[in-house]
């Protein structure tokens, strides 16, 4: 059996893309996930699943939700062991939780992808990149953020972020 973190990837967003949490668990419950739980109303679940092959859990979620709530959205997963690295393996000074967030991407970026830019110019916003994650510390707030925001135009692949709180909270749900 293998304990997973599922986030949805822009759901609950203003009237944009809106799943209730009971729905989600419901949805995953039906797909035979076992200890479902989710986390604040943001697509945010850890459920237990026999399948140990991620993406074949991560398309049936996708179908799902798709078929039977009309939402279409991409599901990123992450074992419990892997969020446990993700934590562990933070290369930025956390401080304000609410201010650190991290990037969950769907595939690694490609090596080149950050040729040419300078992030100093983006100080004292940083970034530190992880091999599937983004770490950030945005000290004015994520809502006033540039460096994201200009990073996420050369990523090529679905991605979605958490605040270090949440992702904490993910990890605990998850142990």
């Amino acid at each position: 059996m293998t304990r997973y973190v599922a986030l949805l990837r822009a759901v609950n967003l203003g009237s944009h893309k809106k799943i209730s949490m009971a729905d989600l668990r419901e949805l995953l419950a039906g797909l035979g996930y076992g200890d479902v739980r989710t986390y604040l109303q943001s697509g945010n679940a850890v459920f237990t699943a026999r399948e140990t092959r991620t993406e074949r859990v991560a398309a049936a979620i996708e179908e799902r939700l798709a078929a039977g709530l009309g939402l279409t959205t991409e599901v990123i997963l992450r074992t419990a062991e892997e969020l446990q690295g993700v934590v562990e393996h933070n290369p930025l000074e956390v401080g304000d939780p609410a201010k650190s967030t991290v990037l969950f991407l769907l595939e690694p970026p490609p090596e080149d992808w950050l040729s040419g830019i300078d992030l100093g110019r983006f100080a004292p916003e940083e970034m530190r990149a992880g091999e599937r994650e983004l770490y950030y510390r945005l000290p004015n707030g994520i809502g006033r953020a540039k460096l994201p925001i200009a990073l996420g135009r050369r990523l090529k692949t679905p991605a979605t972020m958490r605040n270090w709180n949440t992702v904490t909270n993910l990890l605990s749900l998850a142990v």
